[in-house]
């Protein structure tokens, strides 16, 4: 089954990708590599889930922001290259807009990274950072980019 198939089964809708808020591209490729621009949970251009994860946001809250910021992701990488049963996940960066104290950012990207594996399998497994910050564009909760493989056979 496809992975945008995939998606669609799970009862999620997949996104237009999202449009840039500030002087960049929303994704990059070189040769067989694309790196995605950080992206966060819009939906139809609705920003959900914002805050501070810990204080303002819970942690499942969290995690479907992460799954939603993943989303967009793929969103744009699929307008690069077509079909994303084309490529694989070599690496994901996630940031949680933390409060003070808050240690669990791991556990919220695995809202992604888990994702990720139910809809792609191997091709989905990859490396990753889950980083904790004091502050994200917008007042997202989470944002997610990736460098993703663009591989000859499907």
């Amino acid at each position: 089954m496809k992975i945008e198939e995939k998606i669609k089964e799970m009862g999620l809708s997949f996104p237009t990708p999202p449009t840039p808020k500030g002087a960049y591209k929303p994704v990059v490729r070189t040769g067989n590599l694309i790196f995605s621009s950080g992206t966060g949970s819009n939906v139809n251009g609705v920003r959900l889930y914002t805050g501070k994860v810990g204080l303002d946001v819970s942690i499942s809250d969290a995690q479907e922001s992460a799954k939603l910021a993943l989303l967009n992701n793929l969103a744009n990488i699929k307008a690069e290259v077509g079909s994303l049963d084309s490529i694989r996940i070599i690496k994901l960066t996630g940031f949680v807009n933390s409060a003070p104290g808050f240690t669990e950012q791991a556990k919220v990207i695995d809202g992604a990274s888990l994702f990720l594996e139910k809809i792609m399998g191997e091709k989905g497994k990859h490396a990753r950072s889950a980083i904790g910050v004091c502050e994200l564009p917008f007042n997202l909760s989470v944002e997610i980019e990736m460098v993703v493989e663009v591989q000859s056979t499907i």
